[in-house]
């Protein structure tokens, strides 16, 4: 029997084997911003994303593939289909803490290293210091574990998730959010938004 989360999971990832082969068929919808993307992910998920932010599908975390399927739908299936609205961070705070009840299950380890990419994920998404650095100390373990042929790969999202870090450490927030949440923006955090590269 299929479990319920699977159609997601290999939307997400597709089929490839190797995290190699997965993130270069997959990076676009992950990282990337198209319209088309986004209307698949409220076309196919929309009703499972409204359930999970209205703290629904709980069963799903009760088995690591499940808790993974639930974290997407928290955490990065809002950003698509709310994109530029205020909703779209609306269930980080469950994500943070149905990740946080994972790990402490060790559901993490058993998840392929891709698929652990999108649950720490989650702690780089949060503004908070503290948080920052455990997603950076995850994703600097995730490195290690790793051959040699994915250290690449591993290594560019644990220099995302620094970056990421760098910047709650120096405005205690991320300033390219400020406009979707109607905050106002420091003058610092205007010079740093004008420059290439500073919006994640």
């Amino acid at each position: 029997m299929t479990a319920p989360w699977q159609p997601l999971l290999e939307w997400w990832f597709g089929t490839f084997e190797s995290p190699n082969e997965i993130a270069a068929d997959k990076g676009r919808l992950w990282f990337g911003k198209r319209d088309s993307q986004d209307l698949e992910a409220r076309t196919r998920f929309g009703d499972w994303v409204e359930q999970a932010l209205a703290g629904g599908l709980t069963e799903w975390a009760q088995r690591p593939e499940g808790w993974l399927a639930l974290v997407l739908l928290l955490d990065q299936l809002p950003r698509m289909i709310f994109r530029d609205a205020p909703k779209s961070f609306a269930g980080d705070l469950r994500a943070q803490a149905l990740v946080a009840q994972g790990i402490a299950a060790d559901f993490d380890r058993q998840l392929r290293p891709i698929q652990r990419v999108f649950i720490y994920l989650v702690f780089e998404h949060c503004e908070n210091l503290a948080v920052q650095n455990e997603a950076v100390s995850r994703y600097i373990d995730l490195v290690a574990q790793q051959p040699e042929t994915d250290r690449t790969l591993f290594t560019d999202y644990l220099n995302y998730a620094e970056k990421h870090q760098q910047v709650i450490a120096r405005f205690g927030r991320f300033p390219h959010r400020n406009a979707v949440l109607g905050r106002e923006s420091t003058a610092e955090e205007l010079a740093f938004l004008s420059r290439p590269g500073s919006r994640f």
